[in-house]
């Protein structure tokens, strides 16, 4: 069990939980790509590489801009990165295509989950997903913050507010 230093003792019941509440209310993911090993590996391996990583729909966003097609699908690399350590899927074993990045008319993006990564989040009690995509130079970067709360609030109970979870 760990302590609160002394300094931080007002936050003391911020680490108390409600009953029924897993290890960890917020997860968080982050990972950070270089785009030039994503172009390198599209280079090498081709359609292989992209049909083994990436859905139809990121394929096809990522092509729709050809100048910046190695920084969209870095990107969405780096989300599926961040997405695994956010679910503790590292050991679990999944298909990179069951976490995909879609993108809303308005610009913004979401994690659409299917497989494992869907039963990890329905597991985890996942109420909300938040994704933060950036890139920069030579570097694509994303944020995965997951809340979670008890089995009762788990995403297939609340279809409308909570992360899209394809089967």
């Amino acid at each position: 069990m760990s302590t609160v230093p002394a300094s931080m003792s007002h936050l003391s019941s911020l680490a108390q939980l409600p009953p029924g509440f897993g290890p960890a209310p917020v997860r968080v993911g982050l990972d950070l790509v270089e785009i030039s090993r994503i172009q390198e590996s599209v280079d090498r391996f081709g359609d292989r590489f992209l049909r083994r990583l990436f859905s139809d729909g990121e394929i096809a966003y990522a092509q729709s801009r050809p100048s910046r097609s190695a920084e969209h699908l870095a990107a969405r690399f780096a989300a599926k990165e961040a997405a695994i350590k956010a679910f503790s899927l590292a050991e679990v074993g999944m298909a990179w295509r069951d976490i995909e990045v879609q993108r809303h008319d308005d610009g913004a993006c979401h994690l659409a989950l299917r497989g494992r990564a869907a039963e990890a989040a329905e597991r985890l009690g996942v109420t909300h997903i938040a994704l933060s995509l950036s890139h920069d130079g030579d570097y694509a970067g994303a944020v995965v913050t997951v809340l979670c709360g008890p089995p009762a609030c788990a995403v297939s109970s609340f279809p409308t507010s909570a992360p899209q979870l394809a089967r």
